[in-house]
């Protein structure tokens, strides 16, 4: 039975406004025109790449799409307030304290030392309770009962049609070999939308948000894996009114996807195994190449896979940590997959707690595949239209499967765990399914292509 709340009953008229006229299809179109668009913020930039592709003896393109996709914890946003003129605290599961108890300041209109927000155990976030409206609208019943503490729980509707969402975006990826069948040159092209301009405007640089960029970087905590003579990473920013957040990965979910199956087409179109293919642009990125070494080594990447059996593998930074997954699997029909296992290595630097690493991959596991396969947000009328969960579905236990772990720490630096190995298992699954198939698959999520896990 679908939750109702007390807000049913009144009488509303809404002024929709121009958003109204906005579909997935209007804002697919949007951004497909930024594939092409003179304009974009350059990301990383290595010698001349549109000249290099202009010059190719072989060129290969690609597009590919991703779509807005919800936190959807299980537990709804809540949270419990008790206001009086002198006195304002809030219980409440939140991902950043400190925007909660700013929030109460605002809402309650109280000084800080009247106010205290108690952080509570939350029934999952993944980012969504990086953000504090659920808090102030507590607080602002609250007030309307002086004395009376208030516990609001949002409804699972009012929860998933206002959620901050992963953002939409597209790619256009080209590639430029030479004669000799050598990259010579990469342009990878996104279009969409800008975290940080919604969620922290500040944080842009002149404009960039340089979070869009994840993996594809120069250097630092999210920095791209090959070296190409030629490359531009660039981003033509389109911001539709469905406000995204940070979601479980940010964006090394998509750029992932984008760059690591991009990666095996490149390989494929030059008749390259897909592993070699990696391991002559990534001379000189030793920790990038040690976790991709290590999942083809414990997959048997080098050795004839069993009948029927098919193999893929991915490798992507994020988080300030290396990371790469490897798959065997099979398909029946071209529709149903059965996934055999899952290897994942992650080099953080440091190894604190590995048991605890190894459930972190195992759940970033859970996440990442269950956005592959049936995560989606659409657009109709301008309101998201994915109300519950028997339109927006998650990874089943049966559906799991068995996920070995190689933690593989090497020192030096401290990276994170429960993010970064989310993006790995997508692009891997994708380039498996290839090779089982024929077939690539560069639009998401596989339930739209009637695909599904056996």
């Amino acid at each position: 039975m679908r939750g109702t709340s007390p807000r049913d009953a009144l009488p509303i008229v809404w002024d929709e406004g121009e958003n109204a006229k906005v579909s997935s299809d209007s804002i697919a179109q949007w951004l497909k025109e930024g594939l092409d668009a003179p304009q974009a913020f350059v990301g990383n930039q290595v010698g001349d790449a549109k000249a290099a592709i202009a010059s190719a003896a072989k060129k290969v393109e690609a597009v590919y799409s991703y779509p807005y996709q919800n936190h959807a914890p299980m537990e709804p946003m809540n949270a419990t307030a008790l206001y009086t003129p002198d006195k304002c605290e809030v219980w409440t599961g939140t991902q950043n304290g400190e925007a909660a108890f700013a929030a109460v300041l605002a809402a309650s209109g109280l000084p800080a030392d009247k106010c205290d927000v108690h952080k509570i155990m939350l029934g999952g976030g993944f980012g969504r309770r990086g953000r504090s409206d659920y808090v102030t609208q507590a607080v602002n019943i609250a007030k309307q009962m002086p004395g009376t503490p208030i516990k609001m729980i949002w409804s699972r509707e009012e929860d998933m049609l206002h959620g901050t969402y992963h953002p939409v975006t597209q790619a256009k990826l080209v590639g430029a070999f030479d004669a000799n069948n050598n990259l010579t040159g990469l342009h990878v092209r996104i279009s969409g939308q800008s975290i940080l301009a919604s969620v922290l405007p500040a944080r842009l640089d002149n404009g960039k948000d340089p979070v869009t960029f994840q993996g594809l970087n120069p250097a630092g905590e999210a920095a791209i894996g090959y070296t190409v003579p030629n490359l531009l990473v660039d981003h033509a920013m389109r911001n539709p009114h469905v406000p995204p957040g940070f979601w479980r990965g940010v964006n090394v979910n998509q750029n992932a996807i984008y760059l690591e199956c991009f990666m095996d087409e490149l390989a494929a179109a030059v008749g390259q195994d897909a592993l070699e293919f990696r391991r002559k642009l990534m001379s000189k990125h030793p920790k990038h190449l040690g976790v991709l070494n290590a999942v083809a080594e414990r997959i048997g990447w080098g050795k004839p896979a069993p009948d029927g059996v098919h193999r893929g593998l991915a490798h992507y930074m994020g988080f300030g940590s290396y990371v790469a997954a490897a798959v065997e699997l099979s398909v029946k029909g071209e529709k149903e997959i059965k996934i055999h296992r899952f290897v994942c290595a992650t080099d953080p630097g440091h190894a604190v707690n590995p048991a605890q690493i190894e459930r972190q991959i195992a759940g970033s596991f859970v996440y990442g595949l269950s956005g592959l396969f049936y995560g989606e947000c659409t657009v109709k009328g301008g309101r998201i239209e994915q109300e519950n969960f028997d339109t927006y579905n998650s990874l089943r236990i049966a559906e799991m499967p068995k996920v070995e772990s190689i933690v593989m720490p090497s020192g030096g630096f401290w990276g994170g765990v429960g993010e970064p190995t989310i993006c790995v298992a997508a692009p891997a699954l994708l380039n498996a399914y290839t090779r089982a198939t024929g077939k690539r698959i560069r639009s998401f999520p596989l339930k739209n292509h009637d695909i599904r896990i056996a």
